[in-house]
């Protein structure tokens, strides 16, 4: 082992440890460590620039502008209410406002999802007189699993579109099998049933006024023209390139310049506001990952994996989905998924098969598995945040209780669906 070798591994190692004590400071983390790897020569100044895939970075910036605006418009918040005046008791308003936030979350960045339903969520439940923990953590594992369907649902789809170089329309039919979209739906119908057995009792009758009013569909039609784009730049830029990116930086930027311009607000207020911790997050672990691959640990790792696989593709795979299930517990699924791709690409390679089976296998885990505990993902920090706020306290355990049913189920289904499709 040389020295850059030690170097890149050992702040790799750290870098996580901390991701997971310090969870609040993760961003700063990152950066430290990428500046450490290019400081101590682990890597060059140029490769880490490299390393940046700017491609995902254009389309989660671009869909953060474009989702700041969506929740400004009010739509979400007048389709929230609507669903719930429509409902005929509190449990169903419940799953129908589940449904919402997963439809909007399979085209807008998890955490963006959470904070458009959330104060909706928290205004509803006052006006009714319903503790909001259970519904909000309802919402956010709803959004965690839903934004796995699409390229722009959630930065982890974003980082296996970078890696794998696939394209929007990748994730609902790839090389002419059903893609990753359909697995998450199978999943989302039988996690369904879990969150109606978890709110069944909840059965009070609901009189709720519609006092939303939409202050413009146009960033609804905004987002709507952006998916047809992405779906058609699927067939002009074949190798993920860069398209994508601009698209959505061109659509972002349109939707702040709309608002600038016919609700007077401020661009650089608006753009102060975006998400820009996570942004530089995702920037430092493409540095933090990228370091372990050009000094060659993706392809030890590979081995190593490989050999307690051996040639038995069905236990690969169940090691590679319950695997990352188990990790993104505890560890942001960010930087696991990041770290994560290289291998199972390598693995595949070593056993001769398609990597889609891992790759999808992978992202369904790692998306998933976030969903048991609270620090498991973004939008449940997120969530808790939002709770701890409106005076309400979120319990580990009570997290626990409707994350861990909910995701061994969609896993399940999940994994069955992609083993009988992709294998």
């Amino acid at each position: 082992m040389d020295t850059r070798q030690f170097i890149s591994l050992f702040i790799f190692i750290l870098s996580y440890i901390l991701f997971v004590f310090l969870t609040n400071r993760r961003t700063l983390v990152a950066v430290v460590g990428s500046l450490l790897l290019v400081l101590t020569g682990a890597v060059s100044l140029g490769d880490a620039l490299v390393s940046i895939n700017w491609n995902v970075m254009g389309i989660f910036v671009g869909t953060l502008m474009m989702a700041d605006v969506f929740i400004n418009s009010r739509v979400p918040a007048y389709l929230a209410e609507i669903i719930v005046r429509h409902s005929k008791n509190t449990a169903w308003a419940i799953l129908f406002i589940c449904l919402l936030t997963g439809f909007i979350s399979a085209f807008v960045e998890n955490v963006a999802t959470v904070l458009i339903i959330a104060p909706v969520a928290i205004s509803i439940s006052r006006k009714i007189g319903f503790n909001p923990i259970k519904m909000m953590i309802a919402i956010a594992v709803s959004s965690n699993l839903q934004g796995a369907a699409t390229l722009i649902g959630d930065s982890p789809s974003m980082l296996l579109a970078g890696f794998a170089k696939m394209n929007f329309w990748d994730f609902f039919f790839y090389k002419g099998k059903p893609g990753i979209f359909f697995a998450v739906e199978i999943g989302a119908l039988v996690s369904f049933v879990v969150l109606y057995l978890i709110f069944r009792k909840n059965r009070e009758k609901i009189y709720l006024p519609v006092t939303e009013v939409v202050k413009s569909w146009i960033p609804t039609v905004l987002l709507a023209l952006l998916i047809i784009f992405l779906a058609i730049s699927s067939f002009v830029d074949i190798k993920f390139s860069y398209t994508a990116g601009v698209i959505c930086m061109v659509f972002g930027i349109v939707s702040l310049l709309w608002e600038k311009f016919v609700n007077k607000s401020s661009i650089i207020k608006n753009i102060r506001l975006l998400n820009w911790d996570t942004s530089i997050f995702l920037v430092g672990i493409f540095v933090l990952v990228g370091a372990l691959t050009l000094n060659g640990w993706t392809d030890k790792i590979a081995v190593i994996l490989s050999g307690l696989v051996g040639k038995n593709i069905f236990l690969g795979y169940f090691l590679i989905v319950f695997l990352s299930v188990l990790f993104s517990c505890f560890i942001d699924n960010i930087p696991f998924l990041a770290a994560m791709i290289p291998v199972a690409i390598k693995i595949s390679a070593t056993l001769n098969i398609d990597p889609s089976l891992y790759l999808f296998g992978l992202l369904i885990g790692a998306s998933l598995g976030g969903n048991i505990t609270p620090i498991g993902a973004s939008a449940n920090i997120v969530c808790c945040g939002i709770l701890k706020k409106a005076g309400y306290t979120v319990k580990f355990g009570d997290f626990v209780k409707i994350g861990l049913p909910f995701t061994l189920t969609a896993v399940s289904a999940a994994f069955l669906f992609g083993w009988m499709v992709w294998r």
